[in-house]
């Protein structure tokens, strides 16, 4: 190898080796799962299906960031921490989950899975955020529901659940326990309100 062409190509390795060397390292992150603090129950069960849909959402809350607003209409995320699923998908498991835990709705499915169901809940999650308040920080969820008739798709009731959960400190640790207490609320609210619909929509088939 000729001495120029020698020197061009060591200082090309050298100019490789310089710019990884001061490539940047990805900070690291914290991965949270959505806190459950439902207990189970021992209830009569229902004779329906119902299968549990991932929620529609923005761009904003597709992902699995945790999302926060700190101030007017600005949408952030916490720095170095994510839910260990897209929201979502984090949610529909939640819903699963709670609704496995209240024990009335036991052929449960989810929309994964494709399997026929009785009803379907479906719906768009509008919030799901901490928010900085004059009074302080707290956790919203905003779920527009809505339970479809399986065979037909037909939507037989709709609801807006929102849920506020106020917090005593704004660490991430204690915004992450903030959603797992609203998850708990949402599940309960939504529960009790797709029981009570499909009650009415058979009452009203028979």
């Amino acid at each position: 190898m000729k001495p120029t062409l020698r020197l061009l190509t060591l200082a090309a390795a050298l100019s490789l080796a310089t710019a990884c060397s001061i490539l940047p390292q990805s900070a690291p992150v914290d991965i949270y799962r959505l806190p459950v603090n439902q207990a189970s129950r021992s209830v009569p069960p229902v004779d329906w299906s119902l299968r549990l849909n991932k929620p529609l959402a923005s761009e904003a809350l597709a992902g699995p960031r945790i999302a926060v607003i700190p101030q007017g209409d600005i949408i952030s995320g916490y720095k170095g921490a994510r839910w260990s699923d897209p929201t979502p998908l984090l949610v529909r498991n939640r819903l699963l989950d709670g609704f496995q835990r209240d024990g009335r709705v036991q052929r449960l499915s989810a929309d994964d899975s494709n399997l026929q169901a009785d009803y379907e809940l479906a719906g768009e999650l509008q919030a799901f955020q901490s928010e900085y308040q004059a009074t302080g920080v707290e956790v919203v969820i905003r779920y527009d529901a809505r339970l479809v008739q399986g065979r037909s798709q037909r939507i037989l009731a709709s609801r807006r659940f929102e849920v506020r959960q106020p917090l005593a400190a704004s660490e991430v640790s204690a915004v992450v326990a903030g959603f797992g207490k609203a998850s708990d609320q949402l599940v309960a609210q939504l529960a009790d309100w797709t029981v009570a619909q499909a009650a009415q929509a058979q009452a009203k088939n028979q």
